[in-house]
């Protein structure tokens, strides 16, 4: 059977995740336009800056920091976040586009999404933090969740 555009672009997200260097979660991003991908994304530390991986440590973990609390802890930048920085980064507009992320957007993630123009998240996977979601809707943001 066909995969739909939503299976296909959701697919490709899982395997970008593979590529995740945070210790904690792996979170896979793709941003498409007219059914084109235009970027991907994963959660690591910024180009040339250690990866949890490397360290061997989390600072979250270590500190024992629940999930969707105290992001700025965090050595990594999201997922959605490396995406969208990719497309400002290669000249490339998000405006219109679609994001296909493994996980539910963060609050920071949504209102960069809302900003760069985002109309559409596909996600799968829940996480504690309603404002994200209520923000989404606010902006209008379809959102649909996959499982």
């Amino acid at each position: 059977m066909r995969a739909s555009w939503d299976e296909y672009f959701m697919e490709i997200a899982e395997i970008v995740k593979t590529r995740s260097t945070c210790l904690r979660r792996q979170v896979g991003a793709v941003i498409v336009k007219d059914n084109r991908i235009i970027t991907t994304g994963y959660n690591g530390a910024p180009s040339g800056t250690s990866h949890c991986t490397d360290k061997g440590t989390c600072q979250r973990i270590e500190m024992n920091i629940p999930s969707g609390e105290r992001h700025e802890l965090c050595r990594a930048l999201h997922a959605e976040q490396n995406a969208i920085i990719q497309a400002a980064n290669i000249g490339v507009s998000t405006d219109g586009g679609t994001l296909y992320v493994t996980l539910q957007p963060c609050v920071i993630c949504a209102k960069m999404a809302i900003n760069a123009g985002i109309k559409k998240i596909v996600y799968k996977g829940a996480y504690p933090d309603q404002l994200s979601l209520d923000m989404l809707n606010e902006a209008e943001v379809e959102l649909v969740v996959m499982d």
